[in-house]
């Protein structure tokens, strides 16, 4: 379950920026996390609580907002809607694609006071 390393990841940076902001507490982080990232959001959810404990994340409210994988197609060029990482091509049935969208992992915002 890496999803706690990138929990505990999440709590350094927001502590990192919180002090860098000379502030206490985070009131919100907005994460934006993608469905090819490799990230079970339940299971993140899952070992948020015990990541936050005792951090400046301990009280935030956190939203996440779900990207949706896009690929390319490398033989025909079409884009396409991929759930996974090892979706083809719905128009050729190529694999070999390039990923436009949906690999994301990132801290959007920090709400701190």
């Amino acid at each position: 379950m890496h999803e706690l390393s990138i929990a505990t990841g999440i709590v350094k940076i927001a502590e990192d920026e919180t002090a860098k902001a000379n502030a206490k507490t985070v009131t919100k982080i907005v994460l934006e996390i993608g469905v090819l990232a490799g990230v079970e959001i339940d299971s993140l959810n899952f070992v948020w609580e015990s990541a936050v404990h005792e951090s400046v994340l301990e009280k935030a409210k956190k939203e996440i907002i779900v990207i949706e994988g896009v690929g390319k197609c490398i033989d025909c060029d079409t884009l396409f809607a991929m759930e996974n990482i090892y979706d083809c091509c719905p128009k050729c049935n190529s694999n070999f694609k390039s990923i436009i969208k949906g690999k994301e992992l990132k801290i959007k915002s920090l709400e701190v006071i």
